[in-house]
């Protein structure tokens, strides 16, 4: 049975206005997520269990006919442009077997957060720990997972409470760390919380996700992750515009640390497919390389 605490610490009564129900499915979501599925799915070629950490959770899944969702409609440019293709590769299908299941009808209507990706691609000998901070998302977090077992739900500051959960038990595993970079500061503080977390769990996969709105911020978030001398970090891109300052979220990046075996290469076939279907420009960033070896 899912475990929760409510208890909030100090730095989750500041809460931000963030809410991930207005930009979900976008480009960036999607490209975060097929990222995902297959290094959740590369880790368990071993039988042995993992831990999936979840430190800016959300709300689980998100409605695209909701008021929110609607407003901006950024999903018309992401998710929707996927919806039923009969010409995805095979390295896409964890994730779009994932959609297809939430939508058994012609319309797609749901749309799967992290979390419940997770959820759909974890084994009986698996176990998640989920991080939410906005009360509204925490509480529709709660309430998806309810009845989820071997699943933990948190309300706080992933930034704090990530170090309680790491190391795990398991020996192998994934952490996703996803913030919404309202504060500046998250730039910064991403990079102090890997280090940590790394020296913790040195076994450990861990995704970092940052946008792509000033490639100066981006290059500086990069340079300060090579700073750590954190072995075996990739590094990938992906946009559907033109790099440009005031252009609002033209692409994002992934830096993976640990990734399984080949999913570097996997990624080299996915990206170009998900370029082409996303009609992205041709300016726009889609790249995958290391930017520290072993």
């Amino acid at each position: 049975m899912m475990q929760r605490n409510t208890m909030p610490t100090c730095r989750t009564r500041l809460v931000l206005s963030y809410r991930h129900a207005f930009h979900a499915g976008n480009h960036a979501d999607v490209f975060k997520h097929l990222a995902l599925s297959l290094i959740v799915r590369a880790l368990q070629r071993k039988t042995s269990p993992l831990c999936y950490i979840d430190t800016h959770a959300g709300a689980g899944r998100y409605d695209l006919t909701s008021r929110e969702a609607e407003k901006i409609g950024e999903f018309r440019d992401g998710i929707a442009r996927l919806w039923r293709r009969e010409d995805a590769p095979d390295v896409s299908r964890a994730f779009l077997d994932i959609l297809s299941a939430m939508n058994p009808n012609a319309n797609l209507r749901y749309y799967p957060g992290s979390p419940v990706i997770a959820r759909e691609l974890l084994r009986a000998q698996d176990r998640m720990v989920l991080i939410e901070r906005h009360p509204t998302d925490h509480l529709r977090l709660a309430e998806e997972f309810d009845r989820v077992p071997r699943c933990r739900v948190e309300f706080g500051d992933g930034f704090e409470l990530l170090k309680a959960f790491v190391p795990p038990r398991e020996k192998r595993g994934v952490v996703l760390i996803d913030p919404s970079y309202e504060l500046k500061t998250d730039y910064k503080a991403v990079v102090a919380l890997l280090s940590d977390a790394v020296e913790r769990w040195a076994t450990g996969t861990f995704v970092l996700w940052y946008p792509l709105i000033n490639r100066t911020v981006a290059d500086q978030l990069l340079r300060r992750m090579l700073v750590t001398e954190i072995p075996k970090i990739l590094r990938v891109e992906f946009g559907l515009g033109k790099p440009a300052l005031g252009a609002g979220l033209w692409g994002s990046g992934l830096v993976i640390i640990n990734p399984p075996y080949q999913v570097d290469e996997q990624l080299k076939r996915l990206l170009p497919w998900l370029r082409r279907v996303m009609k992205a420009a041709p300016e726009a960033p889609c790249t995958v390389s290391w930017l520290a070896a072993e």
